[in-house]
């Protein structure tokens, strides 16, 4: 530990009373070291004593400030954080400020935002946006659960939105994981800029079908956009994937999506909860009341289209 002589000149008492292992410490920080913080402590004083006689703040103090920041001034300096240390990092983290992942000016929109009025159908942890020209099709199967998609011609749009850390995103994250997947079924895929944000475009071969042929690779572009507390994942299919004029209007139904997160507690990655609407509930259950001998309903996915 290195001690501060007094600015009187004199020596301050040792604290244990060995006046030689003092002096000693003493040798060790040097002279000259010792004379260098007391023009610091000075060179301190003098520049808040100026500072209290100005109202504001000058170039000139400007200056001075950052060369006492520079030089290092007689107060205390900060503890240095042991970076070695693996519990110093999971202080640091911890006790880090915690904000929003991402704070949206544009969509998809969170439903705590000012979202622009729109034609959209509740299916309770997401409103979709129900366009002319568009289909809403929402789809069960005992696999999956429920599916939505918004299509146009041969193309779809598939969306799904999932719980996300508060103080963090999850698509930087999920984008690798995605290539990895795609990698691993004998696909390839490149990341690229889309208008939100990064995304990956991959192509991927289909299982042919019983009795049918081999399919050629198909195109399949993912996007992803970080929200407050969720994430929203879309994958476009179909021509629209590689072709930037029929992915348009997918693109824009997209962005017209508005997130409903709510407040109760849902692990990061986990979906959250897609409700039917009424009229396709109402739709589902009469089917199923005119097939009650059928062992699994859901093994053909009904699917409930709204055109517009």
């Amino acid at each position: 530990m290195f001690r501060r002589r007094r600015r009187d000149g004199a020596d301050p008492v040792p604290p244990d009373g060995s006046e030689d292992e003092y002096q000693a410490e003493d040798e060790y920080q040097g002279e000259d070291e010792y004379q260098a913080e007391d023009e610091d402590d000075l060179a301190a004083d003098e520049y808040l004593d100026e500072q209290d006689d100005q109202a504001n703040f000058g170039p000139a103090a400007e200056d001075q400030e950052q060369s006492a920041a520079a030089q290092g001034s007689g107060a205390r300096k900060p503890e240095r954080a042991d970076l070695s240390d693996p519990t110093t990092w999971t202080r640091l983290r911890d006790t880090a400020p915690a904000e929003p992942a991402h704070s949206r000016s544009e969509g998809p929109w969170d439903s705590g935002d000012s979202f622009p009025e729109a034609e959209r159908a509740d299916l309770g942890s997401m409103l979709v946006p129900v366009r002319e020209g568009t289909d809403l099709q929402i789809a069960v199967t005992e696999e999956s659960g429920i599916s939505v998609a918004v299509v146009v011609g041969d193309s779809a749009l598939q969306l799904q939105p999932f719980a996300a850390p508060r103080s963090s995103g999850l698509w930087q994250e999920v984008l690798p994981e995605i290539a990895t997947e795609v990698a691993s079924a004998g696909g390839r895929s490149q990341q690229q800029e889309g208008p939100f944000g990064p995304e990956l475009l991959a192509w991927i071969t289909p299982p042919p079908a019983e009795g049918g042929q081999q399919l050629p690779p198909q195109p399949l572009r993912f996007l992803g956009v970080d929200g407050p507390r969720w994430f929203l994942r879309g994958l476009i299919s179909g021509p629209a994937a590689v072709d930037a004029a029929l992915a348009r209007p997918l693109e824009d139904a997209f962005a017209e999506v508005v997130v409903v997160r709510g407040e109760h507690a849902v692990p990061p990655r986990q979906p959250l909860e897609i409700q039917l609407p009424p009229e396709a509930r109402q739709a589902l259950e009469s089917q199923f009341e005119q097939q009650p001998g059928m062992p699994n309903p859901f093994e053909r996915g009904p699917e409930i289209t709204e055109t517009r």
